[in-house]
């Protein structure tokens, strides 16, 4: 255990913000899963936009790496447009 006060504070600070970027990030697989199992062209083309934006706001608090949420876009924007 830390002996230092702030060495204390700086695990609290660590643990909620580990919480809060797991929270976010969860949220954000789960709509790109939504997104991925949705068949509609119309309703996959209105998601799209929303969850390029978590992507992007996970990458730029470095949650996730930028080139990953490039990839994830590539991809759903990939599937968006092959559906019929």
């Amino acid at each position: 255990m830390a002996n230092h006060k702030s060495s204390i504070k700086r695990i609290r600070q660590i643990e909620k913000r580990r919480l809060h970027n797991r929270f976010y990030a969860k949220v954000t697989r789960t709509a790109v899963r939504k997104l991925r199992a949705t068949k509609e062209k119309a309703e996959a083309a209105a998601m799209l936009p929303k969850v390029s934006s978590m992507l992007d706001k996970l990458a730029k608090r470095h949650i996730i790496h930028r080139n990953k949420a490039a990839n994830l876009k590539s991809k759903l924007a990939r599937h968006v447009n092959s559906l019929a």
